[in-house]
């Protein structure tokens, strides 16, 4: 009798770059035989892949874990990600766990757990974790399968030390693959129909140190300049990029580029420079003034996103209303808002001037306030134009949405054509969701 190929489901918490490696891993067990099923497909074996960015991280895991196990007690469970390599000790004691792989072994993790051997009844889960320093080699990955868009891993890990961030803890070392290694794989990606690629990184700008020597042998920009002339692709998004790697000359490339849109997001992080100094950026407000007035030169239709942090440790609500200025007077076009939270083993709680937890989510509130006022002002500034727009295969009551160039979501009536293609759509009004509608063009309405 033939034994069925044994069920794999995954779920992943944090960033793209989680869910283009969850991709990645997902297809290693796929030529392995296994099938993927749904989380809530009473899977025999789950895969949870944690980040170490967003808060309460444990109690996140631990409650993925026990719905794994609800829809099947007997299932294996196997915990990758940046938290499984900061902490894999204490997620191995979470009740339930089998397994945790760290960040140079959850690649091979069909291999390693070949067997999928319980540990014994009351016993922690193994760990399979090796220190970060041991995470040199860089492993290609990409999302696929449920989007138009393909969010394409080009770049691993970070030589920076931010006082509040632990991601070089997580991830170790920025290194990457070779441009003509990328330019192979976005070949592939749009032979098989892809339209948009979103390129991920940690430090994105830092493409670009290959080899177990980790030599800078290529920059951000030759990458970009190659993928410029893939055929096949339509859209280029570059998803972070550092202010201070975001040289003049991408800017100005970007510009006129055939495939790179005019999107940019720039981590500001905040508009003190005192702040800055204190998170250990490699930049001030200065130069991100720079950046994004070259931007709106060149490209005066370009989309911003800003990343910002409240509440960090010596931020007085001075400091704080000169970062809410200094973004209100900024030509931008969202903002992405965290409050500041303490990581273990970073300089940043040692600092004095702990903010209380109240200022902090208040400071939240008035800049995601900001934030809605920015982004309706800038579509606003498009209502009336004709631009290119590209659907998802996102349903919602009837309506579906997709993005012009310059990121404005556009949402429209279901239409099973458009699913995946590009419209020339004109862009009439902003509705009460902040989203785009916009109706076909040249289509005369006849009065009898």
């Amino acid at each position: 009798m033939e034994m069925e190929p044994r069920k794999v489901a995954f779920y992943t918490l944090g960033c793209k770059l989680n869910f283009s490696e969850t991709s990645a891993i997902g297809r290693q067990f796929e030529e392995h035989g296994f099938v993927k099923a749904d989380f809530e497909d009473a899977a025999d074996i789950y895969v949870i892949n944690t980040c170490s960015v967003t808060d309460h991280a444990d109690r996140k895991c631990r409650k993925v874990v026990k719905e794994a196990l609800k829809h099947n007690p007997e299932a294996f469970v196997a915990i990758v990600g940046c938290y499984a390599q900061l902490k894999p000790q204490e997620i191995a004691g979470i009740p339930g766990v089998h397994a945790v792989l760290g960040a140079a072994e959850k690649f091979q993790l069909v291999e390693t757990l070949a067997g999928f051997q319980k540990p014994a009844a009351g016993q922690p889960g193994q760990v399979f974790a090796s220190p970060i320093s041991a995470a040199t080699e860089f492993h290609a990955a990409h999302s696929y399968g449920d989007r138009t868009r393909t969010f394409l891993k080009v770049q691993d890990g970070c030589d920076y030390s931010c006082s509040f961030c632990t991601i070089p803890l997580a991830r170790g070392k920025s290194r990457s693959g070779s441009v003509q290694s990328v330019v192979e794989r976005v070949q592939k990606l749009a032979a098989t129909g892809v339209k948009e690629i979103v390129l991920t990184g940690v430090n994105l700008g830092d493409f670009g140190l290959q080899g177990p020597e980790r030599e800078r042998k290529e920059t951000f920009f030759d990458l970009v300049r190659a993928l410029d002339e893939v055929e096949g692709i339509e859209r280029f998004r570059i998803s972070s990029c550092e202010p201070n790697l975001l040289s003049d000359e991408i800017i100005r490339f970007v510009a006129q580029s055939k495939r790179f849109m005019p999107h940019f997001h720039i981590p500001l992080q905040s508009g003190s420079n005192k702040i800055l100094g204190l998170m250990r950026r490699r930049y001030r407000r200065e130069l991100y003034v720079e950046r994004v007035q070259l931007i709106k030169e060149v490209m005066p239709h370009a989309c911003i996103g800003v990343d910002v942090i409240v509440g960090f440790p010596g931020e007085t609500e001075a400091d704080f209303l000169e970062t809410y200025q200094f973004l209100n007077e900024l030509n931008v076009s969202y903002l992405h808002v965290f409050p500041y939270s303490e990581r273990e083993n970073t300089l940043a709680p040692t600092l004095p001037g702990r903010v209380q937890d109240r200022h902090r989510h208040e400071r939240t509130t008035q800049l995601r306030s900001l934030s809605e006022k920015k982004k309706r002002h800038f579509y606003e500034q498009h209502t009336g134009q004709e631009a290119q727009v590209l659907f998802e295969d996102d349903v919602t009551n009837g309506q579906m949405e997709g993005f012009t160039p310059n990121y404005i979501r556009v949402t429209a009536k279901y239409d099973p054509l458009l699913v995946g293609e590009m419209k020339r759509l004109r862009l009439t009004a902003v509705n009460p969701q902040n989203l785009m509608e916009a109706e076909e063009i040249g289509i005369e309405v006849f009065h009898h």
